[in-house]
């Protein structure tokens, strides 16, 4: 028992650093990373005060619950499809909106010109298709397809 409690103590901070790596998606929605709004996907910015013009998270899948025109996805609709999908973060494309200039969040893989609702569908295709096929059998979200996106946060 005490030579586990000795490797766990040695390996502790290991896993704290891979958790705080840079670029790692956080898909908890009760657990975000810090410096995201509420209909963001975060992700863990770079540290160490170097210039840059934005920062981009690891690759990863979400399904695409649907897409508007630009700026007219209400907050109430990404809280509703929270609701459905707990365990996994909802959000949508709010960049450039509400004249906010720090609303500052972007995503690859989607047309800028859209707004979307997606949910994040994990960090493999297979992961991704088993998220679509949750979302499918809910009858809720015609349409759904599932993406490979990063998210990119646009330094101000």
């Amino acid at each position: 028992m005490r030579g586990y409690r000795l490797a766990l103590i040695a390996i502790a901070p290991l896993l704290l650093a891979a958790s705080q790596r840079p670029g790692r998606v956080c898909p908890d929605p009760a657990h975000p990373c810090a410096g995201f709004r509420a209909h963001d996907l975060s992700f863990v910015l770079p540290t160490g005060g170097v210039a840059r013009a934005e920062a981009r998270s690891d690759s990863f899948y979400a399904v695409i619950l649907r897409s508007a025109p630009r700026c007219s996805i209400p907050e109430r609709d990404r809280v509703a499809a929270q609701r459905l999908f707990p365990a996994r973060k909802v959000f949508s494309q709010r960049f450039e909106c509400d004249g906010d200039i720090e609303n500052n969040v972007s995503y690859t893989g989607v047309n800028a010109s859209h707004a979307f609702l997606a949910v994040h569908a994990g960090a493999t295709r297979s992961q991704g298709e088993a998220t679509l096929a949750a979302v499918n059998r809910t009858h809720r979200f015609p349409g759904a397809n599932l993406r490979r996106m990063q998210v990119v946060y646009n330094y101000p």
